[in-house]
């Protein structure tokens, strides 16, 4: 089997959210996720991603929250800080403070709204690549960057020694198969329900919102999956399964997993205008989602 760049970020990652309490930052509810994340085996950290609302957080907040995760992990996991911007020079000053601050990786979100052309794209991720000495992971997500990054143009990021990995989260099969056939870039899933399939064309591990709740489930498929147990895999797919398209599929990430949180007794706080709450009918959804997992549920 061919060794990929980026390997040893294979298995489990976890986006983790961010708590705020009071409209602030909750510095201590972060820290207990972290040790929650750790204690569960978690491999890799990623804060300040997508989940973690990286789009309203202030830009000391953004540096300050990374910088919190990697003291508090001290060595026991590995950090992939969400560093990525749709401006270069501000993806490239957050990624030099992360790397300077002591992040193993980061994540390079695709430039949103303003959708380069693929020449575009590869200018952006090889300026970020060229600037810091810690591995890069393309985050490939039209869904929220409004347009995707072909797979000629991660061919030719692949060609860049500090570009390692892909998160794959178009949502097509075929996209991993095209990535893993024709590069030695590790894939990393972007979407926790196709974690399975994708492991079975190649893909090596998730960047995961659900191990927010349930990181050792999450850490038992991929495990599975890469050892070839394909039983228990696709036993811990269809467990996962409903738990993931259910949850995620009542509102815009991370509106439910905060929910979610909250209900199994990990409370993360409000969150953050444009994202608002669950109404009581999907709240009433979400209850019924996490009793049928089999989690304790706080909700009231």
């Amino acid at each position: 089997m061919t060794q990929r760049r980026g390997s040893d970020f294979a298995g489990l990652s976890v986006a983790i959210v961010t708590p705020f309490k009071d409209g602030e930052v909750d510095y201590a509810r972060l820290k207990e996720q972290i040790e929650f994340q750790v204690e569960a085996g978690t491999r890799c950290i990623v804060p300040v991603g997508t989940t973690g609302e990286s789009p309203t957080l202030t830009h000391d907040e953004h540096e300050r929250v990374i910088s919190e995760v990697i003291q508090c992990v001290a060595g026991r996991a590995k950090v992939m800080a969400g560093t990525g911007s749709n401006s270069t020079a501000e993806a490239l000053r957050l990624t030099q403070r992360a790397a300077k601050e002591g992040a193993d990786a980061t994540l390079q979100v695709a430039p949103y709204y303003n959708k380069p052309t693929q020449e575009g794209f590869f200018q952006h991720f090889k300026a970020v690549a060229q600037a810091v000495d810690i591995p890069v992971c393309v985050y490939n997500i039209p869904g929220r960057s409004g347009k995707e990054i072909e797979v000629g143009t991660i061919q030719r990021l692949a060609e860049l020694p500090g570009i390692t990995m892909v998160k794959e989260a178009t949502g097509k099969l075929d996209q991993c198969s095209a990535i893993v056939g024709t590069t030695d870039l590790t894939v990393l899933s972007g979407d926790d329900s196709l974690t399975l399939p994708m492991m079975a064309v190649g893909a090596e591990g998730v960047v995961s919102v659900a191990g927010n709740l349930v990181p050792s489930d999450m850490i038992r498929l991929v495990n599975a999956a890469a050892s070839g147990d394909l039983d228990v895999a696709r036993q811990m797919h269809h467990q996962l399964f409903g738990l993931c398209n259910n949850m995620l599929g009542l509102a815009t990430n991370p509106i439910p997993v905060k929910a979610a949180m909250r209900m199994v007794g990990r409370d993360t706080g409000e969150l953050r205008l444009p994202m608002t709450p669950l109404d009581a009918e999907a709240e009433a959804k979400l209850q019924q989602t996490i009793l049928a997992y089999g989690l304790a549920s706080a909700a009231r």
